[in-house]
């Protein structure tokens, strides 16, 4: 990036955060930050995102974990990209489970099934692993996230989801079961329908090999930010299958083998 050009997103961080913040609100899109600034990195695109979230916990939110993005082939292919990415969930965002989900000023959302996790105990270092990953989780979830773009379509670069939150928009939990309940969440096989049609299907393995290896990643990251994972941290690995678009009126359920279901329908 030139000069000039690290120099006008540094002054426009926080007004691009401003902007992406208002589109949420107001249900009118905004411009794309690669159609904006060109050669906008993913470093800058992160600090965006953090300012959006620092605005919203300004407003009374509540951080309560992270969400992972584009960990499995189907969602990377998807969305045209090679890498995950990373942003934060708050109280707000959440659906209990079963509940009505009122879509009004969402632009474009879709819905995924996941596989998620609470951690028990702070995971944090860049020796970080999958053994150490595992022994830090407590509980497991089937969860549904809505993810939704506030550029108002999803023909985005990787800087663009990431500067908005990881197009992180609204999510779900089933009921909660101990981790050592369930020795191998690979081998987990996830089911969603829509309105009781079989719509998607995929695996925990089709996460990344391991829906805690993203775990992995993220700890590694937010290490070197000097941060990392902390106990009772709530954490949406990613979508075991392509998402699917989000219509008014319809009910959409994930279930599997051994974790309880989870369901919510669209308003």
């Amino acid at each position: 990036m030139s000069e000039h050009g690290r120099t006008a997103v540094g002054v426009l961080e926080g007004d691009a955060a401003r902007e992406l913040r208002a589109a949420e609100l107001s249900g009118i899109p905004t411009q794309t930050m690669a159609g904006r600034f060109q050669d906008l990195t993913l470093e800058q695109a992160y600090r965006i995102q953090r300012h959006g979230v620092d605005l919203r916990t300004a407003a009374g939110a509540t951080p309560v974990g992270h969400k992972i993005g584009l960990t499995s082939l189907a969602m990377q292919q998807q969305m045209g990209v090679s890498e995950p990415d990373s942003g934060v969930l708050l109280a707000d965002m959440a659906v209990p489970c079963g509940a009505d989900l009122p879509m009004g000023l969402l632009l474009a959302p879709r819905v995924e099934a996941e596989i998620a996790v609470r951690i028990g105990a702070d995971l944090a270092g860049p020796d970080v692993d999958l053994a150490a990953a595992r022994a830090a989780v407590s509980e497991v979830f089937l969860a549904l996230e809505v993810i939704d773009t506030r550029y108002g379509d999803w023909r985005i670069a990787l800087v663009d989801s990431v500067a908005d939150n990881a197009s992180a928009s609204r999510f779900a939990l089933g009921p909660a079961m101990a981790a050592d309940r369930l020795p191998d969440l690979g081998d987990e096989y996830v089911e969603v329908r829509v309105d009781g049609t079989l719509s998607a299907s995929g695996h925990g393995r089709d996460v990344l090999g391991d829906p805690l290896l993203p775990l992995v990643w993220l700890a590694q990251r937010l290490t070197a930010l000097g941060g990392g994972l902390s106990a009772g941290d709530l954490v949406l690995p990613g979508s075991v299958h392509a998402s699917l678009p989000l219509r008014p009126g319809v009910t959409v359920e994930a279930s599997s083998a051994h974790l309880p279901p989870v369901w919510f329908r669209a308003l």
